[in-house]
Formats: structure tokens, C-alpha cells, sequence
């Protein structure tokens, strides 16, 4: 796995013409007085400091254009550079080119929409992977074909990306996973404020959240270019680093936006790092309302080929959702073809098989997920079963996490997905346009879930997972007109459970102050101490509203007349969650 890299861009060259000439430094820009010299390349000219080397890469086949390097390049890059696999950081290197690369615009007719065509809810693969610096040429693939490996990483992006990448693109993507290879999109991006790689781009403290977010947008811009589409999990690759505190609180700041971001983007969230730092860091977040990645990526060289590991708990990302890098980088050899690589045990989710058309499982997308009142749920996407193209797909809803895990709530909206939407037709002429569905639905959960999307097979095949996004779902009761009466506290309770339930709850008043206790030859201590005040059950028609009144206790009246005002929290819970508002008592 590659431990970071700097990038940057800008051209470079006088009247380039049709040569293309991409500066790939992080500043072109000589201290006072450094030397430069002047290059002349196929009748093109281009200055660099004098001290860094110069490669004609048609002299030397096969040579790895490493971004991290201080150097030069002229020429285009070989399909088989020979790259090691942990390449590290991006410092400055200018690779002029002698013509514009035309795989990719082939790739894509002029005027034409580019249609990503890898797995649109991504594919669950367990087995061998492996990870290269430089995506392999085709050649190369099909010389591994016979290798035990049928997982592949593949760096699309980021700001610290070190190895030049000639052979990924849209064509590349759907071969290979025509082929029967799993992908798994990595993106590089920067690195935590400790981090080991000192050339690396580092985030900060003050803006890892709005750099988490801007991360996720290149990410999958990046990955929309190779074809990768949503559904599809993108794995961000956050290097060790050392677990001071500050560094902590940024990097899971960051990792946090990059997975929100990524779920309003209707992708997959994955994160790489060292079972030491970012995956340690990450699982000491379970069960704390902290908005976990989908999928985990472990670096932990011990070359045990599972996914088990000491700093994650066995109920973590126990649902097909861990990779293992069991081995960092060493060369291995197949149908004659040397490529230096990581190996990982994979079970989790990748960019799988393209062709999914003529595949017997649901296909679809998720567009919006989210909580728009309190106790509601809407999704919105489409979906359709190639088995029956014409037909309507029932849909199933899944809070709390994904089918099977343990404290989930399941919703079954029925056939849905019949809602217009004509780009479906454009895509997939043979099922029509009335695939789209957008429905609300009401719940008694509430809180910072995981809420999964589901198209249910008709037959035969299997239930496709079509999305999974964190939503934050309002507790699904509210608290009005609250104030203080003679006998204690007076609220307009509402219900937005479904009409014709019963919403059973509990009303509850506390109250906190702080209270000094003497000691001797000393100061006194101080401590805060809480008492409840009063509570009651109550029960409420779903959709309906009613007045309640709560009575104090004889000790939170002596209370009053002790210290003359109280701050209290008036508390409201109901299954699922509850509300708390905060008023001012007065002794009466």
C-alpha cells in the first residue's frame, strides 16, 4: 500500500501545440539563485532545476514514473511500468508527454453521456486481492488470470497519489470486471497531521471537516470518470500515523465527512489505515453515534489470510464489510508477468461485474435517503429485476444497519419502484421508465442510524443492496407550551407515530446543582448533584396531541424553598428515543 503522495498540477512549456506536457509538482518555482536548465522535447521546450535527473522513458522500458520523485519524464508512460508497491509521498516530477493520451477520449464518443457501468450497489467479494501501485496494463492482467487473486486495488485519485496511471480508464474498469475481477477504488487523499510520510499533504484541525467533504467530491468525480458507479464503495487510504490526541480528533473528523459526504453521493464508504492508528482510532468510535465507515480496510502484516483483528471487536463491521492486508509489498509472478504488490484477504464490499442486465438480481440506485419530520423516512432511488424488466420491484427498508445484523427494524414498502423516471429508460431500454420511487414511511426509531435500501428479487436471483447513508431521525415526539403551574409542570405533548397506534411514554423532571462539602484544612469540594423532581407514564394516540400536567414530589417542593429557583430538564421518552426541554421553577 502506498504510504502517501503529494500532488499537484500545472503546465508547463511554451506554445505546447499538440504536445502534451503535464507538470506534476507541487510548485514549479526555483529558490533565489538555484540553477535551471532548459529541455528541448520533439521541438517543445520546458525548464526544470538544473539538479533534478532526466529520463527519456523510450530509453528506459518499463520505468516506474513516480510522482514522489524530484525528476523529470519525457515521453509516455510504459502500459507495464515496473512500480513498488509502497511507493511513498508526492514531491515534484514533470512528465512531458510527446502526444495528448487517447485511450481516454476513446473511451467516451464526443457529445455522448458517460454512463458508469461498474456494479450500481456494489459487490460483496470474499477472497484474495491484491493492491499495485500503477494499475496493471491488460496484458498483465491476463497473465494473473491464472493467479489465485481476484481482487484488485486500484488508486483513482487523491491528493497524495504517487504513481502516474496511464492504464486506468472506463475501458480498463468494464474489462476487468467483464472478466470476473472485483475492484477496489482507493483514493488518496491527506494524510493525518502525525502521519509518517513526510512529503505527504496533511489535513488540519480547523478544516478536516470541509477537507473530509471536498475529499469525497473529487473521489467520486474521480471514480464516475473510470466508470465506477454508485453503490460502488470508495476506500479512502489514510496511512499510520501517531495517536497524540489532537491528531485523532482530526482524522476522525475528517473520515467522518468523508463518509457522510460519500453517503449523500449514493456511494460506499471505506477507509484503509494501520490496525495501529486510523482502524484503532475508528473502532473505539462503536456505539458512540460517531458515523462509522461501511467497510474497513486493515493493514496489519502478520500474513494471516482472515479479517480478524486485536484492535476490532468481533460485533464490528462483522457483516461482509472488512479487508485484510495481510502483507505489504513483494514481488509475485504469474504467467510470466512480475508485479510488485500488497496482498489483502477480502470480504467486503468492491465495484463488481458491470454487466448486470442480463444478471438475475435487482439493479438500481439510491438517490436520497434522509429523515425530513420526526419519525419519518424517505428514500428515493429506482430499481428494477432484468428477470422481469416490465414489472414493479418491491422494496424493503433496513434501520439500524444491514439485513442480519442484531437490533435492526425492518419496513417492507411493497411495489414501489413505479414512479417515472425517463433516464432509466435511457439506460436500460428494455424496462421502460416507470422504475423511480419515492416514498415516506413512518418509524418508531429514532437517533443517528444506518439506514439500508433494498430491491427484493422476484425470482430467481437474490435481493440486491441497493445503498446504505447515515440519517439522523428525529425522536418522533415533540414538546410544546411547556411552563410551571401550582402543582408542577404543564406540556402539549404531540405523537408522530402512525394513526390508530398507541404511543406509550414517560414524562420525567430532573434537576442539577452544584453543592459544596466542608473539609478540613482544606477547600471545600465541589461536586454536582441531580435529583428527579417528578415523573408519570402516559399514553397517546398516534397522530394526536394532548395536554399533560406533572406533578412535583414533597422533596422537590422542599427543594424549591430551600434554594429559591431550580433549572430543570423536562424529559419526554417513548421507545425509539426522546426529547428533553429545559425550563426555569420557582417556589409557589
Amino acid at each position: 500500500m502506498e504510504l502517501g503522495k503529494r500532488q499537484r498540477s500545472i503546465w508547463t512549456g511554451a506554445a505546447l501545440g499538440a504536445v502534451a506536457v503535464t507538470a506534476l509538482v507541487a510548485l514549479l518555482a526555483f529558490a533565489p539563485g538555484a540553477s535551471a536548465r532548459v529541455l528541448h522535447f520533439q521541438g517543445k521546450t520546458v525548464k526544470a532545476p538544473s539538479s533534478w535527473p532526466v529520463y527519456r522513458l523510450s530509453q528506459h522500458p518499463g520505468m516506474c514514473v513516480r510522482l514522489d520523485r524530484r525528476a523529470v519524464y519525457l515521453g509516455t508512460p510504459a502500459a507495464n511500468q515496473s512500480c513498488p508497491a509502497d511507493a511513498i509521498g508526492r514531491r515534484r516530477a514533470i512528465l512531458v508527454e510527446g502526444r495528448a493520451p487517447a485511450a481516454r477520449a476513446s473511451a467516451i464518443p464526443t457529445g455522448q453521456k458517460q454512463i458508469a457501468t461498474a456494479s450500481a450497489g456494489g459487490a460483496v467479494f470474499t477472497g484474495l486481492g491484491f493492491d499495485a501501485c500503477a494499475t496493471p496494463s491488460q496484458t498483465s492482467m491476463n497473465a494473473w488470470a491464472g493467479s489465485p487473486y481476484r481482487a484488485i486495488g486500484v488508486y483513482i485519485g487523491g491528493v497524495n497519489r504517487a504513481c502516474s496511471q496511464p492504464n486506468l480508464t472506463p475501458t480498463w474498469v468494464n474489462t476487468q470486471t467483464a472478466s470476473g475481477w472485483f475492484l477496489i477504488p482507493t483514493y488518496v487523499g491527506l494524510q493525518a497531521p502525525t502521519s509518517a510520510c513526510s512529503s505527504c499533504a496533511k489535513l488540519t484541525a480547523s478544516g478536516a471537516v470541509k477537507q473530509g467533504e471536498e475529499a469525497a467530491l473529487d473521489a467520486v468525480a474521480k471514480a464516475t470518470e473510470e466508470g465506477i458507479g454508485p453503490g460502488s464503495p470508495i476506500y479512502f487510504d489514510m496511512e499510520a500515523y501517531s495517536r497524540t490526541s489532537s491528531a485523532t480528533s482530526a482524522t476522525l473528523a475528517f473520515l467522518q465527512s468523508w463518509t457522510q459526504k460519500l453517503h449523500a453521493l449514493g456511494y460506499v464508504s471505506g477507509v484503509y489505515s494501520s490496525s495501529s492508528s486510523g482502524i484503532a482510532d475508528l473502532a473505539g468510535q462503536l456505539g458512540t453515534g460517531y458515523v462509522l465507515p461501511d467497510d474497513l480496510w486493515i493493514a496489519n502484516w502478520n500474513n494471516q489470510k482472515n479479517t480478524l483483528d486485536p484492535a476490532v471487536p468481533s460485533t464490528g463491521w462483522a457483516l461482509h464489510q472488512r479487508i485484510h492486508q495481510y502483507q505489504g509489498g513483494h514481488n509475485e509472478t504469474y504467467g510470466g508477468v512480475t508485479i510488485n504488490i500488497d496482498s489483502d484477504y477480502v470480504d467486503a464490499a468492491t465495484a463488481g461485474n458491470g454487466g448486470l442486465v442480463a444478471a438475475d438480481n435487482p439493479i438500481g440506485e439510491i438517490n436520497l435517503i434522509g429523515a425530513p419530520e420526526p419519525g419519518t423516512v424517505r428514500v428515493k432511488g429506482w430499481t428494477y429485476d432484468p428477470n422481469f424488466p416490465t414489472a414493479t420491484t418491491p422494496v424493503r427498508v433496513i434501520i439500524g444497519g444491514r439485513a442480519g445484523a442484531p437490533g435492526t427494524s425492518e419496513y417492507e414498502l411493497g411495489e414501489i419502484a413505479n414512479v417515472a423516471r425517463p433516464s432509466v429508460a435511457v439506460q436500460h431500454p428494455e424496462a421502460g421508465p416507470n422504475h423511480g420511487f419515492d416514498s415516506r414511511f413512518l418509524t418508531t426509531v429514532s437517533g443517528s442510524q444506518t439506514v439500508c435500501v433494498y430491491a427484493l428479487d422476484i425470482a430467481p436471483g437474490e435481493d440486491t443492496l441497493l445503498g446504505c447513508k447515515a440519517a439522523r431521525i428525529p425522536v418522533a415526539v415533540t414538546i410544546s407550551n411547556l411552563r410551571q403551574t401550582r402543582r408542577g409542570v404543564r406540556a402539549w405533548i404531540t405523537c408522530a407515530w402512525p394513526e390508530g397506534t398507541i404511543c406509550p411514554g414517560w414524562l420525567s423532571l430532573r434537576t442539577s446543582f452544584k453543592v459544596a462539602t466542608p473539609r478540613r484544612g482544606k477547600p471545600p469540594r465541589i461536586h454536582t448533584v441531580t435529583r428527579a423532581l417528578g415523573h408519570r407514564s402516559f399514553h397517546l394516540a398516534g397522530r394526536r396531541g394532548h395536554g399533560f400536567e406533572l406533578g412535583l414530589t414533597r422533596g422537590a417542593k422542599l427543594l424549591l424553598q430551600s434554594r429559591g429557583k431550580l433549572r430543570a430538564q423536562f424529559v419526554v421518552a417513548i421507545p425509539g428515543g426522546k426529547r428533553t426541554a429545559v425550563l426555569g421553577l420557582e417556589p409557589r
